[in-house]
Order: structure tokens, then C-alpha cells, then sequence
């Protein structure tokens, strides 16, 4: 489930910290992670509290405790492991791998990013507590690039490129693909596509829980943002080869963004085979390339030697997973992660 779960408790308390400023949260400003001995007390605080009429209440007690600027007072306790275990064995029954996740009316929704989500379905069955219909946790998307002030041509800030790190097996890559270029645009700025290889070509693995639930996150990301998302052609192995081998091709002819935009719309909404001929052609042409002089280049494996770099860079920067945004020294993970971005240049 976490390929690199060092990287993703550095990048998961820094990642809270942004999004608690962004709502007027409290951040999680301890210095140090906490440790085992904390964390077990934390648990066995909230499984004792889980079925009390105060849990919540309690719940964000022990949360600011743990998470708030060391005390020096150390608690202590044990979590029940069996009720941890039950409760572990009914996340995956009902079709979840981790924490951080509400579940309602059958569908999951992961931390702050997804409750507006769970605002429109409350909404849809007419609970609000008043007439309006506006949702509150919106702040993430809603607005980006919306006030962009485009950067004259002769701004150094607009010569520093959105650099991002998009895999095209990814359907988050699509969807942050799309946004990165209206972010581009909007502002003025160029974008650097720096392909990596998928997880699973990577010797990695995702379990299906995983799989399944991107693909229905995905789908209803793209249905808020407006972007086509459904009818896939997955290109893993032969599509994700034949994508990246013309990829150079793409560049030298100044149509890469183009390129890489067609290839993920055709395998993300329109269920093109990359991995034929036929489907490639396709893709190729639509680029405003040439079939010709792309056909020829699909053996060449060169592309193996910038993808592993992109790879490197990408951690580099503390992260391990796609789609990843650089921006000078602001680096983000997650297509819904692009305010972040939008942030760095504004301050220029």
C-alpha cells in the first residue's frame, strides 16, 4: 500500500501542515515524529473512547496531544490489539486499505480532500442545516488559476518550468496533466513533462483494494473538474514502451505537451489500444506528428536511460509517486496538491 513509507510520514506531516493553514486547522507542529510508546497510548485512548457518546470529542483531544508541540508529559497504555484488529478487518471488508477515511452510504472519502464529495451527497439528500448548497472544503481545487496574473514574457519567474512528473499509466497523472497545463496557461509559465515509469514496471506492486478505489476516485475527480475519465485502454507494458519512445520524437518537434495530453486522453477516456498500430496511429496524428517518421523510432530503447532520471529527480525531491509537481524549490504530490504550485508562483 505505501511503496516508500519513510518518504510518506515525512511528506504526510509536512503535506497536514499546508492543508491545516489552508482551513485554519490546528497543524501538527511537533518537531519529531511520535514515538511507538506515544503512538500505542494515542490508540488505546481512542479505542476505549470508540464507542462513547464523546468520541469525536475525545478524539481530537488525543490527536492535538499527540500531535501538538511536545509536552514532555509521556503517557502510557496498550491498545486493545484484538477491537484493533476487528476494526482493521472491517476496513477491508468494506473495501479500504488505510486510515484517514470516512465511509458513507457505501462510498469512501480520504481525509479533507474528499469531503466535498461528501458535502454534495448530503446536499443531494437535502440535509443541509440551511438553504445554501455551498460546500466548505472546496479549497483545494475550486479556485486555481482562476485569479492568475499571466507573468510578462520578461519575468525571470516565468522562466522557471512547472516541472511534472507524470507516469501515463496514472490516471491521477491525466487529471493533473490536464490542470497543470490550465496552471501553465494561465499563468504563463512552461511546463516540463518528466515521464517515469508506473509502479508496477517498477517491480512494485498495488494491491487491488488500491486499484479499485483509484479508479472510482478518478473517475468522480474528473467528473468535478470537467475532464472525460472512464472509458479505459490500459497501456501497462507494450503502451507505456511505445508511449515513451516517441516521446523525444514528440520534443524535437516542439508538440510534447500536445503528445503526451492525446496519448492520456485516448487510453483515460476513449479506450484507444496504445499498444497497437492502429491505436497508435491515431494518437500520433491527433498530435499534429507524423506516423512516418514516429513508426520507425518505436524500438528504441534510449528512453530507458531519461526515464530512470526522472525517477531520481522525482525522489530527490522527497517523493516517490505520480503525478509530482517542482516548481524552483516547492515540490508536491497529488493532482488536488497543484494550490500548492499556484502558492510558490503567486509569491514571485
Amino acid at each position: 500500500m505505501f511503496p516508500e513509507p519513510e518518504l510518506w510520514r515525512e511528506w504526510a506531516q509536512q503535506d497536514a501542515s499546508r492543508l491545516s493553514a489552508l482551513y485554519g486547522f490546528t497543524a501538527p507542529d511537533r518537531p519529531t515524529a511520535p514515538a511507538q510508546s506515544e503512538l500505542n497510548a494515542a490508540t488505546a485512548r481512542l479505542l476505549k473512547a470508540e464507542q462513547t457518546p464523546d468520541a469525536l470529542t475525545t478524539a481530537l483531544g488525543v490527536f492535538k496531544t499527540l500531535w501538538g508541540s511536545t509536552s514532555g508529559v509521556v503517557e502510557v497504555g496498550k491498545p486493545d490489539e484484538e477491537r484493533l484488529s476487528r476494526n482493521d478487518a472491517l476496513l477491508r471488508r468494506l473495501g479500504h486499505y488505510q486510515g484517514s477515511m470516512v465511509w458513507y452510504l457505501g462510498d469512501w472519502f480520504w481525509g479533507v480532500d474528499r469531503l466535498d464529495h461528501l458535502e454534495q451527497s448530503l446536499s443531494r439528500q437535502g440535509r443541509n442545516r440551511n438553504a445554501a448548497n455551498a460546500r466548505i472544503f472546496t479549497r483545494t481545487w475550486a479556485d486555481l488559476s482562476r485569479k492568475a496574473t499571466p507573468l510578462p514574457d520578461d519575468h525571470p519567474a516565468g522562466h522557471v518550468p512547472l516541472e511534472v512528473f507524470f507516469s501515463i499509466r496514472s490516471p491521477y497523472s491525466y487529471l493533473g496533466l490536464e490542470r497543470a497545463i490550465q496552471l501553465a496557461n494561465a499563468w504563463n509559465i512552461p511546463v516540463k513533462l518528466r515521464p517515469v515509469l508506473p509502479m508496477l514496471m517498477r517491480g512494485q506492486s498495488v494491491p487491488d483494494a488500491k486499484k479499485w478505489y483509484i479508479f472510482h476516485d478518478t473517475k468522480r475527480e474528473a467528473n468535478k473538474l470537467g475532464i472525460p475519465y472512464g472509458f479505459v485502454a490500459d497501456p501497462l507494458g507494450s503502451g507505456v514502451e511505445r508511449c515513451y519512445a516517441l516521446f523525444e520524437y514528440a520534443r524535437s518537434q516542439g508538440r510534447e505537451i500536445d503528445y503526451m495530453r492525446t496519448y492520456a486522453r485516448a487510453v483515460n477516456a476513449e479506450g484507444i489500444r496504445s499498444e497497437t498500430d492502429a491505436g497508435l496511429k491515431v494518437i500520433v496524428k491527433r498530435a499534429g506528428l507524423n506516423w512516418q517518421a514516429a513508426k520507425p523510432l518505436l524500438n528504441d530503447e534510449s528512453w530507458r536511460d531519461w526515464a530512470e532520471d526522472n525517477r531520481k529527480a522525482m525522489y530527490e525531491c522527497g517523493l516517490w509517486g505520480v503525478p509530482s509537481f517542482r516548481y524552483g524549490h516547492v515540490s508536491c504530490w497529488g493532482q488536488d496538491r497543484l494550490w500548492v504550485i499556484e502558492n510558490a508562483i503567486g509569491i514571485r
